[in-house]
């Protein structure tokens, strides 16, 4: 009986290695990109000022996104500035006379109050900046939001190569403005003038006039001193000499309308009117200040209407807006997903392979057959991989043994070590362990293996050069006979007469070697 073997610990795959490897190079770059990535998009969320945020724009906040500089600019100009923190005060200051109503953060106006700023007295300029697009429709200006950079430009004055419709601007060098871009809206008619490279867009109509600034840049106290921003903001605030200044430290609460006299203000053209809200006229109660019905100076309350519009008012009529999906989401949702496809793209273009049948090339040097087998047999020594290289070497053996035995790939291996066993005169189940049998636990039994495969190859198929085998009763070729002395007493191949299920050799020590193989 063969002597025990102890069991080797199962070796490591011999290509774990390398596919750690592999997966290294490809986690290490796109991590180093979703760092970077991530960094660039917080230090930019950071770095925007938030309308909402309380000191945003206001003339007595000192802070980076406040306007005291801006402020201070104004009054050395001799320009009024007067701060108010009230939607309905701001809209009845401006009735005094000539002035600019300046509108840093029109996001908080309440939907009541912002159509109010569609009808504004004569001789009063109204400057919003960077508006969203319901504000836009609310005052009725027929222009859109259409692109938005990452970051404000320094821009020129000059648009599509027409001068500034604002002369107070024409002569400016470039500022800041180029942020947010506007176009005329779908079915527009009123006339829409643009300027600094479409981020100014001003509608000039009788009896106020309207300015879109796409950008805060030029107003903040952080960039008001670079390029020509100072310029800017003083030429277009301080044109009339008054600047009403609406400073909003959150979204403005809904409107409490008063009848003049003491408490909240009166919301009328005329002093001491109002609009239907519990003071004298002949209102119904029913506006909502919206721009839809009463709620805006000189609209008529319409007793007989249902829903509190006016029969006459031309916005009854119109469609809903429409809302693409562009505008649901922000525009920076875009721009990573943009760069996420170019970064998959890249990658696929790096691990893909080429199309085709593969094309020759000349190698640069020859390399023996001997040596390639040499080279891989250390590889797989070196990685301990037994399994692998006795796969490899019962697969080269099958593959020479089963044509000169008329034998089919896929004959079972039953059929094929029984052809095998008849062709050399050994033990079928001795036979079927070499061919088919467990792997080798160590080296030495690895390297018995491959001496029997060579045996039953050179039994059954020699090589070409060698010829057919002798006819002769011994298992051996006769030049591969070893001499009288070496085989033992018993050498020989088994009885003919020995059945079919018999064992290996008693006196073979290891299952892959052949009664009277020299050890």
């Amino acid at each position: 009986m063969s002597a025990p073997t102890t069991a080797a610990p199962p070796a490591a795959r011999p290509d774990a290695g390398p596919r750690r490897r592999r997966r290294h190079r490809v986690l290490i770059p796109l991590g180093l990109a979703a760092l970077l990535l991530t960094t660039t998009l917080l230090t930019h969320a950071a770095d925007q000022p938030d309308p909402g945020d309380p000191g945003f724009l206001s003339p007595v906040a000192t802070g980076d996104d406040g306007g005291s500089r801006l402020a201070d600019a104004l009054r050395e100009r001799g320009v009024t500035v007067q701060r108010e923190t009230d939607t309905l005060r701001a809209l009845l200051a401006v009735r005094d006379g000539a002035a600019t109503l300046f509108v840093p953060a029109p996001a908080l106006l309440h939907p009541d109050t912002v159509g109010a700023l569609d009808s504004l007295p004569s001789a009063t300029r109204l400057v919003l900046v960077d508006p969203s697009r319901r504000v836009l429709e609310s005052i009725r200006m027929p222009v859109q939001p259409t692109g938005r950079r990452w970051a404000a430009q320094a821009v020129g004055p000059d648009a599509r190569g027409l001068p500034c419709p604002l002369p107070e601007l024409r002569q400016l060098g470039r500022a800041a403005v180029g942020l947010q871009r506007y176009a005329v809206a779908p079915g527009g008619s009123a006339p829409v003038q643009f300027c600094f490279a479409d981020g100014l867009a001003l509608l000039s109509r009788i009896p106020e006039s309207m300015v879109v600034v796409g950008a805060s840049d030029p107003f903040r106290n952080d960039r008001i001193d670079e390029w020509d921003n100072r310029a800017f903001a003083t030429a277009l605030l301080g044109g009339t000499g008054r600047v009403v200044w609406l400073d909003l430290d959150g979204p403005a609460p809904p409107p409490v309308f008063g009848d003049g006299s003491s408490g909240s203000p009166a919301w009328s053209p005329t002093p001491g009117g109002s609009t239907g809200y519990g003071g004298p006229g002949s209102g119904t109660g029913t506006g909502r200040g919206d721009g839809t019905g009463d709620g805006r100076p000189g609209a008529e309350t319409g007793g007989d209407s249902d829903d509190g519009e006016s029969p006459d008012d031309p916005r009854a009529d119109r469609p809903d807006p429409p809302n693409p999906l562009w505008s649901a989401f922000p525009g920076w949702l875009w721009a990573l997903l943009a760069q996420l496809a170019v970064a998959a793209l890249l990658a696929a273009l790096w691990r893909a392979r080429r199309l085709g049948p593969p094309a020759p090339e000349p190698l640069p040097v020859t390399v023996r057959s001997a040596e390639t087998v040499l080279g891989r047999a250390r590889l797989y020594e070196k990685a301990g991989a037994r399994d692998a290289a006795a796969r490899t070497l019962r697969a080269a053996a099958l593959d020479r043994l089963t044509p000169r035995l008329h034998l089919p790939p896929t004959a079972p291996p039953t059929d094929v070590a029984a052809a095998v066993a008849a062709r050399t005169g050994d033990d079928p189940r001795w036979t079927d362990e070499v061919l088919h049998g467990a792997e080798p636990g160590n080296d030495q039994e690895l390297l018995d293996l491959a001496r029997a495969l060579d045996r039953l190859t050179r039994l059954v198929a020699p090589p070409a050069a060698d010829g057919p085998p002798p006819a002769t009763d011994s298992p051996l070729p006769a030049a591969e006979a070893p001499p009288p002395a070496a085989v033992p007493p018993h050498a020989g191949p088994p009885p003919a007469a020995a059945p079919p299920d018999a064992g290996p050799p008693p006196d073979a020590p290891h299952p892959y070697r052949a009664e009277g193989e020299s050890r």
